[in-house]
């Protein structure tokens, strides 16, 4: 496994692989590994014959510098995981290179951009897509793997790599859980044993809402409600949004819903003391899998 820091040097070690047909595989993340990650690292090495791994806490997609100050930074372990899981190239670039002097060009992805955490992040999305494209631009990967847990997160880069004709495939992989169903996080390092007990509250309200459509269950408010109430069952989460959208396009699901529909999640779980502090913020989602009723169905 080799460690680079700089664009140069990155295309220069990639340039006799792609010569000898070598398909290239990336990975962006921001560091702070987990198992999660990891399993992108697999799906990209069952894809590619070369895989690079990004790691760089992008400061353009995070609307609040306390967050981004918080953020876990935890190199070491990550280029051992890394070098665990067979990665070949680790890309750790700093802020200046991706990010030069007079660099003043960004990418805004429109509607689906624009609700759930990109109502509730002003920028964040345009932070993602403009890192993302400079990623691309630096590795030109083949393919490109994502996690389904960050749902709105990868329709914007899909749409983004499709509008701007990149050549690249962009991969989602399923998101990967805990034992007990919390979605892995890096943020998840940042819970006290308190709060990440009452995490599990988004697990709850999405096997609730899943359970009353397997019931028969077609309304939207009558699921939000549910929803709602589980989430209310932890004292220290406050919700962000809870939301049932269309899994294709993200625009909002009809009151009564007749076709697989996206419920997506976003808590922020405060600190035991109180404080200005909103606390760890956290995200989940789950497609609903309603099945429409076909004609020799009807009685």
């Amino acid at each position: 496994m080799e460690h680079i820091d700089t664009i140069r040097a990155l295309r220069a070690r990639l340039a006799p692989l792609r010569a000898g047909g070598a398909r290239v595989a990336l990975v962006p993340t921001m560091g702070a590994l987990h198992a999660g990650h990891l399993s992108l690292v697999k799906e990209a090495r069952q894809r590619a014959e070369a895989v690079v791994v990004s790691i760089f806490v992008n400061p353009t997609q995070f609307d609040d510098p306390s967050d981004l100050a918080k953020y876990p930074r935890t190199l070491d372990a990550d280029l051992a995981a890394c070098r665990d899981a067979g990665v070949d190239f680790v890309f750790c670039p700093t802020a200046q290179e991706m990010y030069p002097d007079g660099a003043d060009t960004s990418v805004t992805v429109g509607a689906l951009a624009e609700p759930l955490c990109g109502a509730t992040r002003p920028g964040h999305f345009r932070g993602v897509a403009t890192v993302v494209a400079k990623l691309l631009g630096a590795v030109a990967p083949q393919v490109a793997v994502f996690g389904e847990k960050d749902f709105q997160q990868l329709a914007v880069i899909r749409r983004m790599a499709r509008d701007l004709l990149l050549d690249v495939e962009i991969v989602g992989a399923p998101t990967v859980r805990e034992p007990d169903g919390l979605a892995l996080s890096s943020r998840n390092a940042r819970l006290d044993p308190e709060a990440r007990g009452q995490a599990l509250a988004l697990v709850r309200a999405l096997d609730a809402a899943e359970a009353r459509v397997a019931a028969g269950e077609r309304d939207a408010t009558a699921l939000l409600g549910e929803v709602r109430a589980e989430l209310s069952r932890a004292p220290r989460a406050v919700v962000d949004y809870a939301e049932l959208r269309d899994p294709d396009t993200l625009e909002p699901a009809p009151a009564r819903l007749e076709a697989p529909t996206l419920l997506a999640l976003a808590v922020f779980l405060r600190p035991a003391a109180g404080g200005p502090d909103p606390g760890v913020r956290l995200i989940d989602n789950r497609v609903l899998p309603l099945q429409t009723q076909t004609r020799g169905d009807e009685s």
